[in-house]
């Protein structure tokens, strides 16, 4: 296991031959698409499908084991027209991978297919937690908040090179060069209009002073990071080799405490991944402050998605900071 040290001062720099914000367009373009499963399976594997098992997945997709030989390969799938859900998904374990700090599954390839719909298929992983487990993880996540990102978008910018989902929200990431007016624009003011339903007179005041003064409690980082975006205990699984994986991203650039403000959403991480993260990247003192701004976007998001039991969750993050 590397040291706290070894993951600080390492050099994260893009191996990848294409110039700025083409490698994830490169990779959908590249990876190929198939017309069936089957096909897929016996382009990659040389073998027919000896049996596929239902998995437990998440809420937007169906998951499946499928068997080849000895080999097991996961699946995702979804309509047809959702193909494109899996290929930003792609797209984003790409981007990460590529950090050459944390692992996530291997993307073997996806397409459409008359019976399951459109699909993913991904590196099998079932391992067993190390005993470091949420050390290493926390050193290796603050290693990929510190990767270079130019290999995404031109220097110091913030967003994505297209946009992708967060759950089956549609997220925007067109580029800005500020981070502030990025969380702005691209995350609050998006959410907040598809909600407006649920607002009344007291709630748009409030809106319209944190959206107007939103400079006053968010800061610029020092540097743009690579995020996964929707990082909560769900959307990380023990990989082959006994570490964390990354699942399931809504990859962009932005700031790391977005990503760490995620972590804590829902029940938070162990104690030892917050500590070992703070031995390669320092937690600001005053990011607890701003912790549930960040989070606003999330709880916005699942209110536009699963309705009205996050409204007073909403509220209650509008009244710490709107005015």
């Amino acid at each position: 296991m590397k040291s706290a040290k070894e993951y600080r001062n390492c050099k994260f720099e893009s191996l990848l031959p294409w110039p700025a914000a083409d490698c994830a367009e490169s990779l959908i373009l590249e990876m190929k698409q198939y017309l069936s499963v089957r096909e897929a399976v016996l382009d990659l594997f040389g073998a027919e499908i000896c049996s596929v098992q239902p998995v437990s997945g998440g809420d937007i997709n169906r998951a499946y084991r499928l068997t080849i030989r000895e080999i097991n390969v996961f699946m995702k799938a979804n309509s047809r027209e959702n193909l494109p859900f899996f290929l930003a998904e792609a797209a984003g374990l790409e981007t990460i991978s590529e950090t050459k700090t944390i692992c996530v599954p291997k993307i073997l390839g996806a397409g459409t297919d008359q019976k399951y719909g459109s699909f993913l298929l991904l590196e099998w992983c079932q391992g067993i937690s190390s005993k470091t487990f949420f050390e290493t993880f926390g050193h290796q996540l603050a290693a990929m908040h510190l990767a270079d990102t130019r290999n995404i978008l031109e220097s110091g910018k913030y967003g994505y090179y297209q946009d992708n989902f967060i759950g089956s929200s549609i997220q925007e990431n067109t580029a800005h060069d500020a981070w502030v007016p990025f969380y702005r624009e691209c995350r609050l003011a998006p959410q907040f209009r598809r909600a407006s339903a649920f607002f009344d007179s007291a709630d748009f005041k409030r809106i319209e002073y944190l959206m107007d003064h939103l400079d006053l409690y968010l800061p610029e980082p020092d540097r743009p990071s690579v995020l996964h975006g929707d990082l909560w205990c769900g959307n990380y699984i023990t990989g082959n080799n006994g570490e964390a994986w990354l699942i399931d991203p809504a990859v962009y650039v932005g700031h790391a405490e977005a990503d760490l403000a995620m972590t804590e959403l829902f029940g938070g991480f162990p104690r030892e991944f917050y500590s070992a993260y703070d031995e390669v990247c320092k937690i600001d003192r005053e990011y607890a402050r701003r912790r549930d701004l960040y989070n606003l976007y999330h709880v916005l998001n699942h209110l536009n998605l699963f309705g009205g039991s996050y409204i007073w969750e909403v509220k209650r993050i509008l009244r710490l900071f709107g005015g």
